[in-house]
């Protein structure tokens, strides 16, 4: 029932606030498919909301997933009835998309646990993603409940995520903070890149934990935002990108005594609440082996 303190506020901007775990985009659909009725009747999003009405929301049922069960590797960091830490290894994309159809994570996770929650059909149980290249932890969701409050968290910024990177110059500064919204790149779409007029808000801090000797740097990085390739982005603006990320200017020349084999970006540490204890919890994946690999060779140069 709308409040006294909820009138004349627009349908959709109410429904944003009651209901954290849906994106704004999934909202504007509900409302658009007469799934959000206001006294029973059908409403515009920009409907101003008056007090003592009614608002019922139905949400559709989930299409049934068309995806095999395939076995696939990744580590299990954490396990219980409602969710699952893994730590996924790196060149495994998340969800299917164009081209993969197959051999992704969530194909795995459906023969780990067999039946998982989903608010869109080809990501059952998935909360965030990792690039492709990108190893370390993931956070997955096993239970309805823990689906919906994980998004809520992540939306609302209060679950924190660690990286360690190799980056193939430092910084100017040894720690620092950038904000510089990011969003699709105008020319290259495979890209993202910071743009101030279009782009979403994104902050990331970074500390350079050990300087070498042929310019690279392990840095631990930390964000505030989720923004698609945001680590990346931000760091190839300050001219150090992320070793062996061609995309973003972190080729190494032909001929350099080390070449890594992919990007070297790896997820640490997540540090959430329990969706359901309530507990708090730090779950940490080691540097995987590939990336540690070069590390050491990195530390043995001079």
């Amino acid at each position: 029932m709308v409040t006294s303190g909820d009138q004349g506020q627009r349908l959709d901007h109410y429904l944003i606030r009651q209901l954290p775990e849906q994106s704004r985009s999934a909202i504007g659909k509900l409302i658009g498919a007469a799934h959000v009725l206001v006294n029973g009747q059908q409403v515009k999003a920009g409907y101003r909301l008056h007090q003592d009405e009614i608002i019922t929301v139905s949400f559709p049922p989930t299409p049934s997933l068309d995806l095999a069960p395939e076995k696939i590797d990744f580590s299990i960091l954490f396990e219980d009835e409602h969710l699952l830490v893994i730590g996924k290894p790196p060149g495994l994309v998340v969800h299917p998309a164009c081209g993969h159809g197959g051999g992704t994570l969530v194909h795995g996770l459906l023969y780990h646990c067999q039946d998982l929650p989903a608010l869109d059909a080809g990501r059952p149980g998935i909360v965030h993603r990792l690039d492709k290249d990108t190893s370390g932890v993931m956070l997955v969701a096993k239970s309805e409940r823990s689906l919906r409050s994980l998004m809520a968290d992540f939306k609302n910024r209060k679950i924190h995520k660690t990286y360690h990177a190799l980056l193939l110059r430092s910084p100017r500064e040894r720690e620092g903070r950038l904000v510089a919204p990011i969003g699709r790149h105008p020319v290259d779409r495979k890209k993202m890149a910071i743009r101030p007029d279009q782009g979403k808000y994104a902050a990331t801090h970074w500390r350079v934990l050990e300087s070498f000797i042929n310019g690279w740097c392990l840095v631990e990085i930390g964000i505030e935002t989720g923004r698609t390739h945001q680590i990346r982005v931000h760091m190839a603006s300050l001219r150090a990108p992320v070793a062996g990320d061609a995309l973003y200017g972190g080729r190494v020349e032909r001929g350099a005594p080390i070449k890594p084999p992919r990007q070297m970006l790896h997820a640490s540490t997540l540090r959430f609440h329990h969706p359901l204890t309530n507990e708090e919890m730090c779950l940490t994946a080691p540097l995987w082996a590939d990336m540690q690999d070069i590390l050491n060779l990195v530390r043995t140069l001079g």
